[in-house]
């Protein structure tokens, strides 16, 4: 067990030096194959369509309710769904932007 241990910390050394096999490691390119890009941003289209078309059913059920509960005279907490509904709004549109500025894409 000492022994591979001890070739184990030798092959390290050796790999950090640069010398030996250890010269020629591969470093991949960090972009998808277009096949794979092109597929992920249909579906990522399709996932941004479905969240703004949801937003929007969203703010009109909402809508609808408040007004109902106007018209039959009772109290109304549908602002807090409102709230709600539009936060989601704002998360769904503003969803790439954040990512683009968290993860800073084209910068190593």
């Amino acid at each position: 067990m000492l022994h591979s241990l001890h070739a184990d910390a030798m092959n390290f050394a050796v790999l950090a030096q640069g010398d030996g096999a250890g010269t020629n490691v591969p470093d991949p390119e960090r972009k998808a194959p277009p096949k794979l890009a092109a597929a992920v941003d249909t579906v990522l289209g399709i996932v941004g369509w479905a969240g703004t078309a949801a937003g929007v059913a969203g703010v009109l059920i909402t809508g609808t309710m408040m007004a109902v509960s106007m018209k039959r005279g009772e109290g109304s907490e549908h602002m807090s769904r409102l709230g709600m509904v539009l936060g989601g709004c704002v998360l769904v549109a503003t969803a790439g932007p954040i990512i683009t500025f968290v993860f800073q894409p084209g910068t190593e």
